[in-house]
């Protein structure tokens, strides 16, 4: 029987976590499984938890959205331990690409039976991201929904999105993929682990997290109206057949931009560009659906 850790905020988005958390705890218990409850205080706090209960030996539990599982993927790493997730964030994207679903029973059915399976991460800045990192109009939009923690996120999104394209201007972007340069003036590049983000937007729609490549989406100048177009496609995929998206694939990407741009990950804020991204293969050990029978499209 599994000993689990849940690291859960419990004030984050009002209480919604541990309201998640609840029912999960109570039917893994009454399956005989034990269930510590660690309260984190922040990020850095959240990882100290998880870094502790890996070395001890539990499998650490994610309660939260994206920020959370890509926060305590690091330690998890690091210690070569096990991650459980619960979902219960805004967005759930790492979750949504692996099939987890937000029932409780089935979640409780998955992390006290599924055999873990081993999936790549993105390491950059000494941070390890699960879904993507992005520098661009999407990063602008990510900043702006950071700023609105209490809106639900079938709203921050899509409002979020609209309020960073009116303010956006082209930035010239430089990528180096494997030592193959590119160059272009555009709206954002995304390097993708996961194919889903900003609340279920297909940016990735090829992208595996068990085949060792960053899926590459670069979005090159078009005016707003196309991009717009393009924008409403995304969360079909059906925006990479478009002839001003670029999709690459590779092992590390450096990029720069001539502007000060962030990149993001998982909804947070990593690092200043320019920054370099690699794919770290297999190297998170995840209790969930086989990636291959995890509802990933292709």
């Amino acid at each position: 029987m599994r000993s689990f850790t849940a690291v859960v905020n419990p004030v984050a988005g009002g209480g919604r976590a541990m309201a998640v958390l609840l029912p999960v705890a109570r039917l893994l218990r009454e399956a005989g499984a034990t269930v510590d409850v660690r309260h984190s205080r922040s990020l850095e706090h959240a990882r100290m938890l998880a870094r502790d209960a890996a070395d001890d030996g539990d499998v650490v539990l994610a309660v939260g959205g994206d920020g959370a599982v890509g926060a305590l993927a690091g330690p998890v790493v690091d210690a070569r331990g096990v991650l459980g997730i619960v979902p219960a964030g805004r967005g759930n994207d790492f979750a949504r690409q692996m099939g987890i679903s937000r029932d409780p029973a089935r979640i409780a059915e998955l992390l006290l039976h599924a055999p873990d399976t081993s999936v790549d991460v993105i390491s950059v800045a000494g941070s390890v991201v699960v879904c993507s990192v992005h520098a661009g109009v999407d990063s602008v939009a990510t900043a702006l929904v950071n700023r609105a923690r209490v809106v639900p996120g079938a709203l921050a999104y899509p409002a979020a999105a609209l309020g960073a394209l009116l303010a956006w201007r082209p930035a010239c972007y430089t990528l180096d993929l494997d030592g193959s340069l590119y160059r272009f003036r555009g709206y954002t590049v995304v390097a993708a682990n996961s194919g889903y983000y900003g609340h279920g937007l297909h940016v990735a729609p090829s992208a595996r997290v068990d085949d060792g490549l960053l899926d590459v989406v670069a979005v090159h100048h078009v005016p707003r109206r196309t991009f717009l177009a393009g924008f409403r496609q995304l969360p079909s995929g059906g925006h990479v057949h478009r002839p001003e998206v670029q999709v690459l694939r590779g092992r590390e990407l450096r990029l720069q931009a001539d502007r000060p741009l962030h990149l993001y990950g998982d909804g947070e804020p990593i690092t200043p560009l320019p920054a370099t991204a690699r794919i770290r293969p297999s190297a998170l050990r995840l209790l969930a659906p086989p990636p291959a029978a995890a509802g990933h499209p292709g």
